[in-house]
C-alpha cells in the first residue's frame, strides 16, 4: 500500500512538474516572441520568483535593443544629411573646374586670360580641399577619432599664429586691426594648433564680412575660471531670429550671400572649444557688427592678465 502511494505521489509530483515546466517554456516563448516582433512586454502576473527575475530580464534586453535600434536610426539620418550636404557643397567647385578646363582646351587664349584662368582652378582646388579638410576634421571630433591633448600654455603665440594666417586678407581689404598686449602673459588651458583653427575661422569671418577699410579688434577678459578672447567687428552683422542657427552645421545666413563658405567653421570650432572645455558666445547689432567671444579655461597656476 505504501508502495502504490509512493508511486501515485512521485506520478503526481512528475505532472505537476511536467505541467509547470509546460507553462513556464510557453510564458517565455510569448515573451521572446514579443522582443523578436517588437511588441511591448504586458505586465506579468507573478511578481517575484525565478521566472519573474528572468521575465524581467527579457523586458530589460528588449528596452536595450529598441533604445539602439533608435540610435542606429539617428544615425543612418545624420550620415544621408551629411552625405547630402557634402555633395551639395562639392557641386560647385567641381562645376566650376569642368567650365575652366574645358575653357582651357577648347578656345585660344592669350598668356593673359590663360593666367587667369589657371588661377581660377587653382582657387577652386583649394576651395575643395578646405571643404574635404573641414569635413574629415569635423567627422573625426564628432566620432572622436581624434587624440586630443590640452596643456596650459601662452595664448599670445596662439593669437598670433591666427593672426598671421589671415594677415594678407587683412591687408587687402585695408582693416585695421587691434590686437592685445595682455596676451603676453595669459597661461589658459588648450591645444594650439586646435585654438588656431577656432581663431581663424572667427578672423575670417570678421574679414568677410567687414567692409573695406573696416575694424577687427581682439580683446582679453580674465575671469576666476575663464578668460575670454573676443573678436569684435564692425562688418554686417548678425540678425536676431539667426543668432542661434550660425552654429548649426552648414548652415549660412541670409547676410552670407555669394560670399564664400559651406557653413562648416563655427560648427567646426564648437567641436573644438568642447574637447577643450571650453564655449562660445555672440552678441551681434545687425548693421552694426558682431563680437565673438571664445572662454578658454585659465591655467591652476596662471598670473593674472595684465
Amino acid at each position: 500500500m505504501v508502495t502504490v502511494l509512493l508511486a501515485v505521489a512521485v506520478a503526481a509530483a512528475v505532472g505537476v512538474g511536467i505541467y509547470w515546466n509546460g507553462r513556464t517554456y510557453r510564458a517565455i516563448d510569448q515573451l521572446l516572441d514579443c522582443v523578436l516582433q517588437q511588441e511591448e512586454i504586458k505586465d506579468m502576473d507573478a511578481k517575484e520568483g525565478a521566472f519573474f527575475a528572468l521575465a524581467s530580464k527579457i523586458a530589460r534586453i528588449q528596452e536595450i535593443m529598441a533604445k539602439q535600434v533608435e540610435v542606429a536610426d539617428e544615425e543612418k539620418e545624420q550620415v544621408k544629411g551629411l552625405v547630402s550636404n557634402m555633395s551639395h557643397q562639392l557641386k560647385t567647385p567641381l562645376a566650376n573646374l569642368a567650365v575652366y578646363t574645358e575653357i582651357l582646351s577648347g578656345q585660344r587664349l592669350d598668356a593673359v586670360q590663360a593666367e587667369e584662368i589657371s588661377r581660377k582652378i587653382k582657387r577652386q582646388i583649394e576651395k575643395l580641399d578646405w571643404i574635404i579638410g573641414s569635413l574629415l576634421k569635423m567627422v573625426k571630433l564628432e566620432q572622436d577619432a581624434i587624440a586630443f591633448e590640452v596643456h596650459g600654455i601662452p595664448l599670445r603665440q596662439t593669437i598670433l599664429e591666427a593672426v598671421d594666417a589671415v594677415y594678407e586678407r587683412l591687408e587687402k581689404k585695408e582693416i585695421q586691426l587691434e590686437c592685445p598686449q595682455a596676451a603676453q602673459d595669459c597661461v589658459l588651458y588648450h591645444n594650439r594648433k586646435w585654438t588656431v583653427e577656432v581663431f581663424v575661422n572667427i578672423l575670417e569671418n570678421a574679414v568677410k564680412y567687414t567692409g573695406f577699410g573696416g575694424k577687427v579688434s581682439i580683446r582679453i577678459q580674465p575671469y576666476e575660471l575663464y578668460t575670454e578672447v573676443q573678436f569684435v567687428d564692425n562688418g554686417c552683422g548678425i540678425p536676431q531670429d539667426e543668432i542661434l542657427k550660425i552654429f548649426r552645421r552648414f548652415y549660412r545666413g541670409r547676410a552670407a550671400g555669394q560670399a564664400e563658405g559651406c557653413g562648416i567653421g563655427l560648427y567646426l570650432s564648437n567641436l573644438i572649444l568642447e574637447k577643450e572645455k571650453g564655449y562660445m558666445t555672440v552678441k551681434s547689432v545687425y548693421g552694426k557688427g558682431s563680437c565673438f567671444s571664445v572662454f578658454l579655461r585659465n591655467y591652476s597656476e596662471n598670473l593674472e592678465c595684465r
